[in-house]
């Protein structure tokens, strides 16, 4: 059995009431991610192929964009019934298969391949994932008897005293024999008015029976723990971006304060990166070496190239490309456009929809101006050239080309092609009236 297939359930059709949400608990997000997409992405970690999440009628479509298998729950009936709405898809399937709780975002992989390991080693039916936290609150308990074999499992509401005085909890994350799985499911049987079946009855059937059951006690409890309210929501999203921020830091990146700074997993660094304080990198963002990243920065789908400098308090939009030694500095705003290499975007700006070439300084308070005239049409463009000067408070009505080498004078309205190494001007002539604000005090 060392080699046996694995595959992996994930439990992902329940309400989450306690989050006080429409929204299902397993979809809320926590660092770019919903929930059960962490626990998704640590079962295949793990080596889970095929791998099948058990959704709800309402939350089948879901999963539309997932390379998952959905097996739905048409009525609710318990953690029992949940698994085998699995079994017609894992039909032939023959191998161990783990049960994932899709709101244990903080599950590691390494955890899952040390709880297979056990289970394969010690050639069981089933193999419970238990943990011992200094606060066992309402979960099910671990019943042994006086030699450490496992018994049953005692729901925690419906545990005695002297079971409530049990150190170690049930995580409701196992892996079974699937011949032993599928048998053991078929002879659950309701223990309430609503017709619920309880997976943990499962182990004292197995047990019955004379199978082996055994557990792996997490070394840090805080991987099993699952997520019910918002509180325990934030909790896990700081767990995540510690876990994060700790993996790029191994990996050459400095992080000036890690607890204020949040990376989603999507996000490559390379080394020698500096992050400054409160900065929020998401999406597809990529930096590379040598960048520095100041305080109050936030990056979605931007890709920063080497040596750049952005921020502090900018604000990269996706289709952001910053080119090497490049700079988006204080207040800036770009979105969907390019800046060449050594190009500055220093203060103050909004490029949109543009194209800014190499060795080109856009002074502050420059604006392009990309909505369509007219309703329907395609944002226009704007072109700006290599070693182009803007002037302060420019305007660059879309789409209109800067050619290279050209100035635009300060305060212009750019609403026509400028000529490479022109002057552009597109303002009215100053004009001094003299006396007229004495004139207009005395009246």
């Amino acid at each position: 059995m060392a080699d046996a297939p694995l595959a992996a359930v994930v439990m992902a059709g329940g309400l989450g009431t306690r989050m006080r949400s429409t929204v299902p608990k397993h979809f809320h997000s926590i660092l770019g991610r919903r929930m059960v997409d962490w626990v998704i992405e640590t079962g295949r970690e793990s080596g889970a192929d095929p791998l099948v999440v058990i959704a709800s009628p309402a939350g089948r479509d879901e999963f539309a964009q997932s390379s998952v298998t959905v097996a739905v729950q048409e009525t609710p009936l318990g953690t029992g019934d949940a698994v085998r709405c699995a079994q017609v898809t894992l039909a032939g399937f023959d191998g161990d298969v783990l049960v994932l709780s899709g709101d244990t975002p903080l599950l590691t992989a390494s955890l899952l391949r040390e709880l297979v390991e056990t289970h394969r080693r010690e050639q069981a039916a089933v193999t419970i994932l238990s943990a011992v936290p200094p606060d066992p609150r309402v979960y099910g308990r671990i019943v042994r008897d006086a030699d450490g074999a496992v018994l049953r499992i005692a729901e925690g509401t419906d545990a005695t005293d002297e079971e409530r005085r049990i150190g170690e909890i049930n995580s409701s994350i196992y892996v079974f024999r699937s011949d032993a799985l599928w048998p053991a499911l078929d002879q659950l049987q309701p223990k309430n008015v609503q017709g619920e079946l309880y997976l943990t009855d499962t182990i004292e059937i197995l047990v019955a029976q004379g199978a082996k059951v055994a557990a792996h006690i997490a070394r840090d409890y805080h991987e099993v723990d699952g997520v019910n309210t918002r509180v325990e929501l934030a909790h896990a999203g700081a767990v995540l971006r510690d876990r994060i921020n700790e993996e790029h830091m191994l990996a050459g990146v400095t992080l000036s304060d890690p607890a204020s700074t949040w990376i989603e997993p999507s996000v490559r660094i390379e080394p020698d990166v500096v992050i400054h304080p409160f900065t929020i990198l998401r999406g597809a963002t990529s930096v590379a070496t040598g960048a520095e990243i100041h305080a109050h920065t936030v990056a979605i789908d931007a890709q920063i190239g080497a040596n750049a400098s952005v921020g502090p308090f900018c604000y990269l939009r996706p289709g952001t490309i910053l080119g090497d030694s490049s700079k988006a500095g204080t207040y800036v705003e770009i979105k969907n456009a390019s800046v060449g290499d050594r190009t500055k975007v220093p203060h103050l700006s909004y490029i949109g929809d543009a194209s800014i070439g190499e060795d080109t300084n856009i002074a502050a308070g420059a604006i392009t101006a990309n909505f369509p005239h007219r309703h329907g049409e395609p944002k226009g463009r704007t072109t700006i050239g290599d070693n182009v000067r803007t002037g302060i408070h420019n305007g660059f009505v879309a789409p209109v080309e800067v050619g290279d080498g050209a100035w635009i004078a300060a305060g212009s309205v750019i609403t026509t092609d400028v000529p490479s190494d022109a002057l552009g001007i597109a303002r009215a002539r100053q004009e001094n009236k003299e006396g007229y604000a004495a004139r207009q005090r005395d009246e």
